[in-house]
């Protein structure tokens, strides 16, 4: 998180009339390791926050967005052969432009689908036949 100048500033002053790191660090609701870090900076006489470092992305989005609709069913794997890149930037670059690629194998999909059907019909007729079975006393299954 970045502290405004201004927030720095008062902190410092505030040091210098109390002398208590302490105190600074819970008045300004700070860690004693950032306020360690004001003074370093304040000697060097670069108090304002550095500018955040923001690497450009290495995969163009339109190009990302028009690949996908081209091939809504590509693995990560896939789309980052194509671009050249990581696993985790093309993941990344997706969670950025909100798009999800949940895919299940095609094998996987196939077998669900017919059990999901195999199911709905069975399970009506199962709960009637194992409901009507029992196990005689006396009777051993070996």
């Amino acid at each position: 998180m970045t502290y405004s100048l201004d927030l720095r500033k008062k902190a410092l002053q505030y040091l210098d009339k109390v002398g208590d790191r302490k105190k600074v660090a819970e008045a300004f609701g700070i860690t004693l390791r950032t306020l360690a870090g004001w003074i370093r900076r304040k000697r060097e006489n670069c108090l304002a926050p550095k500018p955040r470092k923001c690497s450009p992305s290495l995969i163009d989005s339109q190009r990302l967005q028009s690949f996908v609709r081209e091939h809504p069913d590509a693995y990560l794997r896939e789309i980052a052969e194509e671009f050249g890149s990581t696993l985790q930037a093309v993941f990344y670059a997706l969670k950025r432009l909100k798009i999800s690629l949940k895919k299940r194998h095609p094998i996987m999909r196939n077998e669900t689908r017919k059990k999901e059907r195999g199911l709905s019909k069975k399970s009506k007729k199962s709960r009637k036949k194992t409901g009507s079975t029992s196990m005689k006393a006396g009777s051993i299954n070996i």
